[in-house]
Protein backbone atom coordinates (compact mmCIF):
# COMPACT_ATOMS: atom_id res chain seq x y z
CA UNK A 1 0.00 0.00 0.00
CA UNK A 2 2.72 2.45 0.95
CA UNK A 3 4.59 1.56 -2.26
CA UNK A 4 1.59 2.49 -4.38
CA UNK A 5 1.08 5.78 -2.54
CA UNK A 6 4.77 6.66 -2.85
CA UNK A 7 4.76 5.80 -6.57
CA UNK A 8 1.78 8.02 -7.35
CA UNK A 9 3.25 10.79 -5.19
CA UNK A 10 6.59 10.79 -6.99
CA UNK A 11 4.98 10.31 -10.41
CA UNK A 12 2.64 13.26 -9.90
CA UNK A 13 5.44 15.47 -8.58
CA UNK A 14 7.57 14.51 -11.58
CA UNK A 15 5.00 15.24 -14.29
CA UNK A 16 3.74 18.51 -12.78
CA UNK A 17 7.18 20.23 -12.58
CA UNK A 18 7.99 18.91 -16.06
CA UNK A 19 4.94 20.75 -17.41
CA UNK A 20 5.87 23.85 -15.44
CA UNK A 21 9.34 23.76 -17.02
CA UNK A 22 7.66 24.20 -20.42
CA UNK A 23 5.07 26.79 -19.47
CA UNK A 24 7.14 28.93 -17.07
CA UNK A 25 8.01 32.29 -18.63
CA UNK A 26 10.99 32.98 -16.42
CA UNK A 27 13.98 30.77 -17.43
CA UNK A 28 15.26 30.75 -13.86
CA UNK A 29 11.93 29.34 -12.67
CA UNK A 30 12.11 26.70 -15.41
CA UNK A 31 15.50 25.58 -14.13
CA UNK A 32 14.20 25.33 -10.56
CA UNK A 33 11.18 23.29 -11.67
CA UNK A 34 13.54 21.02 -13.63
CA UNK A 35 15.60 20.39 -10.49
CA UNK A 36 12.40 19.43 -8.65
CA UNK A 37 11.46 17.03 -11.46
CA UNK A 38 14.89 15.37 -11.26
CA UNK A 39 14.57 14.89 -7.51
CA UNK A 40 11.21 13.17 -7.89
CA UNK A 41 12.49 11.01 -10.74
CA UNK A 42 15.32 9.94 -8.43
CA UNK A 43 12.67 8.97 -5.87
CA UNK A 44 10.97 6.77 -8.45
CA UNK A 45 14.26 5.06 -9.27
CA UNK A 46 14.90 4.50 -5.57
CA UNK A 47 11.51 2.81 -5.18
CA UNK A 48 12.33 0.50 -8.09
CA UNK A 49 15.60 -0.52 -6.44
CA UNK A 50 17.84 1.31 -8.93
CA UNK A 51 19.76 3.34 -6.38
CA UNK A 52 22.63 3.90 -8.80
CA UNK A 53 20.38 5.69 -11.29
CA UNK A 54 18.83 7.69 -8.46
CA UNK A 55 22.29 8.79 -7.37
CA UNK A 56 23.16 9.77 -10.95
CA UNK A 57 20.00 11.85 -11.24
CA UNK A 58 20.78 13.78 -8.06
CA UNK A 59 24.54 14.21 -8.45
CA UNK A 60 25.01 14.49 -12.21
CA UNK A 61 21.79 15.96 -13.52
CA UNK A 62 21.02 18.30 -10.63
CA UNK A 63 24.66 19.38 -10.64
CA UNK A 64 24.51 20.02 -14.39
CA UNK A 65 21.29 21.99 -13.96
CA UNK A 66 23.01 24.08 -11.28
CA UNK A 67 25.74 24.91 -13.81
CA UNK A 68 23.04 25.68 -16.37
CA UNK A 69 21.47 28.02 -13.83
CA UNK A 70 24.77 29.87 -13.50
CA UNK A 71 25.06 30.23 -17.27
CA UNK A 72 21.49 31.54 -17.49
CA UNK A 73 22.19 34.11 -14.79
CA UNK A 74 25.42 35.20 -16.48
CA UNK A 75 24.17 35.31 -20.07
CA UNK A 76 20.66 36.73 -19.71
CA UNK A 77 19.80 40.29 -18.77
CA UNK A 78 18.17 39.52 -15.44
CA UNK A 79 17.14 42.27 -13.08
CA UNK A 80 18.81 41.20 -9.83
CA UNK A 81 17.03 43.92 -7.88
CA UNK A 82 13.68 42.38 -8.87
CA UNK A 83 14.93 38.93 -7.87
CA UNK A 84 16.03 40.17 -4.46
CA UNK A 85 12.77 42.00 -3.93
CA UNK A 86 10.79 38.82 -4.55
CA UNK A 87 12.99 36.68 -2.29
CA UNK A 88 11.13 37.54 0.91
CA UNK A 89 7.77 37.17 -0.78
CA UNK A 90 8.59 33.70 -2.12
CA UNK A 91 10.33 32.49 1.05
CA UNK A 92 7.27 30.53 2.42
CA UNK A 93 6.81 28.78 -0.93
CA UNK A 94 10.50 27.87 -1.05
CA UNK A 95 10.39 26.46 2.47
CA UNK A 96 7.30 24.45 1.52
CA UNK A 97 9.12 22.95 -1.48
CA UNK A 98 12.12 22.12 0.73
CA UNK A 99 9.87 20.36 3.26
CA UNK A 100 8.17 18.41 0.46
CA UNK A 101 11.55 17.26 -0.85
CA UNK A 102 12.63 16.23 2.65
CA UNK A 103 9.40 14.27 3.15
CA UNK A 104 9.88 12.56 -0.21
CA UNK A 105 13.40 11.50 0.70
CA UNK A 106 12.15 10.03 3.98
CA UNK A 107 9.28 8.22 2.22
CA UNK A 108 11.54 6.82 -0.51
CA UNK A 109 14.07 5.59 2.03
CA UNK A 110 11.33 3.95 4.09
CA UNK A 111 9.76 2.27 1.07
CA UNK A 112 13.14 1.09 -0.15
CA UNK A 113 13.93 -0.57 3.18
CA UNK A 114 10.43 -1.99 3.71
CA UNK A 115 11.32 -5.33 2.13
CA UNK A 116 11.83 -7.18 -1.15
CA UNK A 117 8.28 -6.43 -2.29
CA UNK A 118 8.81 -2.69 -2.13
CA UNK A 119 11.03 -2.52 -5.20
CA UNK A 120 10.74 -4.14 -8.60
CA UNK A 121 14.36 -5.28 -8.72
CA UNK A 122 15.88 -4.73 -5.26
CA UNK A 123 19.23 -6.35 -6.02
CA UNK A 124 21.20 -7.53 -9.03
CA UNK A 125 21.92 -11.27 -8.91
CA UNK A 126 25.15 -12.39 -10.49
CA UNK A 127 25.13 -15.29 -12.92
CA UNK A 128 27.39 -17.45 -10.74
CA UNK A 129 27.62 -15.84 -7.34
CA UNK A 130 25.77 -14.48 -4.33
CA UNK A 131 23.34 -11.60 -4.33
CA UNK A 132 25.10 -8.24 -4.59
CA UNK A 133 23.90 -4.62 -4.63
CA UNK A 134 23.09 -2.92 -7.90
CA UNK A 135 26.00 -0.49 -7.66
CA UNK A 136 28.50 -3.34 -7.22
CA UNK A 137 27.00 -5.25 -10.17
CA UNK A 138 26.98 -2.20 -12.44
CA UNK A 139 30.57 -1.31 -11.48
CA UNK A 140 31.76 -4.86 -12.13
CA UNK A 141 30.12 -5.00 -15.56
CA UNK A 142 31.15 -1.46 -16.48
CA UNK A 143 34.85 -1.92 -15.75
CA UNK A 144 35.14 -5.47 -17.10
CA UNK A 145 32.82 -6.33 -19.98
CA UNK A 146 32.04 -2.77 -21.09
CA UNK A 147 35.43 -1.21 -20.33
CA UNK A 148 36.23 -0.18 -23.93
CA UNK A 149 32.81 1.44 -24.64
CA UNK A 150 33.14 3.26 -21.33
CA UNK A 151 36.59 4.58 -22.26
CA UNK A 152 35.35 5.59 -25.73
CA UNK A 153 32.45 7.51 -24.19
CA UNK A 154 34.89 9.33 -21.90
CA UNK A 155 37.08 10.18 -24.91
CA UNK A 156 34.09 11.57 -26.80
CA UNK A 157 33.17 13.74 -23.83
CA UNK A 158 36.77 14.95 -23.61
CA UNK A 159 36.75 15.95 -27.28
CA UNK A 160 33.45 17.78 -26.78
CA UNK A 161 34.88 19.63 -23.78
CA UNK A 162 37.99 20.67 -25.75
CA UNK A 163 35.77 21.83 -28.63
CA UNK A 164 33.66 23.95 -26.27
CA UNK A 165 36.81 25.54 -24.82
CA UNK A 166 38.19 26.27 -28.30
CA UNK A 167 34.91 27.86 -29.42
CA UNK A 168 34.72 29.94 -26.25
CA UNK A 169 38.28 31.23 -26.50
CA UNK A 170 38.21 32.08 -30.18
CA UNK A 171 39.87 35.30 -31.34
CA UNK A 172 37.55 38.29 -31.25
CA UNK A 173 38.15 41.75 -32.64
CA UNK A 174 35.92 43.59 -30.17
CA UNK A 175 37.91 42.57 -27.08
CA UNK A 176 41.50 43.10 -25.97
CA UNK A 177 43.28 39.89 -25.17
CA UNK A 178 46.28 39.36 -22.93
CA UNK A 179 49.70 39.36 -24.63
CA UNK A 180 51.93 37.55 -22.14
CA UNK A 181 55.12 37.86 -24.24
CA UNK A 182 54.69 41.63 -24.49
CA UNK A 183 54.14 41.91 -20.76
CA UNK A 184 57.27 39.92 -19.97
CA UNK A 185 59.37 41.94 -22.43
CA UNK A 186 58.46 45.27 -20.83
CA UNK A 187 61.23 47.19 -19.08
CA UNK A 188 60.40 48.71 -15.66
CA UNK A 189 61.69 52.08 -16.79
CA UNK A 190 59.18 52.09 -19.66
CA UNK A 191 56.28 50.88 -17.54
CA UNK A 192 56.22 53.85 -15.16
CA UNK A 193 56.87 57.57 -15.56
CA UNK A 194 57.30 60.15 -12.83
CA UNK A 195 55.68 63.51 -13.51
CA UNK A 196 55.26 66.65 -11.42
CA UNK A 197 52.29 68.54 -12.87
CA UNK A 198 51.41 71.95 -11.59
CA UNK A 199 48.16 72.66 -9.79
CA UNK A 200 45.25 72.55 -12.22
CA UNK A 201 47.30 71.24 -15.13
CA UNK A 202 46.65 67.53 -14.83
CA UNK A 203 48.62 64.65 -16.32
CA UNK A 204 49.21 64.29 -20.08
CA UNK A 205 48.66 60.70 -21.14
Amino acid sequence: MITTIAFYLFATLTIAPALLVIFARNPVHSVLWLILAFFNAAGLMLILGAEFIAMLLVIVYVGAVAVLFLFVVMMLDIDFAALRSGFTKNMPFGLLIALVLLAEIVIATGVRSAGPNAGLVPHAVAATGPVQPNIVGIGTMLYSRFLYPFEIAGLILLVAMIGAIVLTHRSRSDTRGQNIARQIARVPSEATRNTQPTVGEGVVL
